[in-house]
C-alpha cells in the first residue's frame, strides 16, 4: 500500500492542524490493519499520536488525546488527523503509517509495513 500525507506546512499557534493521508493499493477497511499518525519533532524521536482501526475504532496517545481526533472517509480511502490548539511544540514531521495487528491464542503479531514520506508542519506566527 502507498500512503501520501497532505496538509498545510505552516499553522499559526492556537489554530487547528488538519492532515490527510490517502491510501492507494489497499482499502483502509482491510481487516487487522491500523492506520496511524506518528510525528517526529526536530531532534527528537518518533511519537505515536493515534490510530484508526479497520473497524473505525480509534485509539489515541494519552498525552495528546484531549487535542487529537482521527477520522476516515472510506469512499475516498483516506484518513484524517486533526490536532487542536497547536503550539510551537507541535512542530514536527508528521507521518501516516499502516500497522498490522493480529492476536490469536498463540500470541499477538504486529508491525508497521508501510509509511508515508512525511510532511513538515511548522507552528509559528
Amino acid at each position: 500500500v502507498q500512503l501520501q500525507e497532505s496538509g498545510p506546512g505552516l499553522v499559526k499557534p492556537s489554530q487547528a492542524l488538519s492532515l490527510t493521508c490517502a491510501a492507494a493499493g489497499d482499502s483502509i477497511t482491510t481487516t487487522y490493519y491500523w492506520w496511524s499518525w506518528i510525528r517526529q519533532p526536530p531532534g527528537k524521536g518518533l511519537e505515536w499520536m493515534g490510530a484508526i482501526a479497520w473497524s473505525g475504532v480509534t485509539y489515541y496517545s494519552p498525552s495528546l488525546k484531549s487535542r487529537t481526533s482521527i477520522s476516515r472517509d472510506t469512499s475516498k480511502n483516506q484518513f484524517t488527523l486533526q490536532l487542536s490548539s497547536v503550539t510551537p511544540e507541535d512542530t514536527a514531521v508528521y507521518y501516516c503509517a499502516r500497522k498490522y495487528y493480529y492476536c490469536s491464542s498463540s500470541g499477538c503479531n504486529n508491525f508497521y509495513d508501510s509509511w508515508g514520506q512525511g510532511t513538515q508542519v511548522t507552528v509559528s506566527s
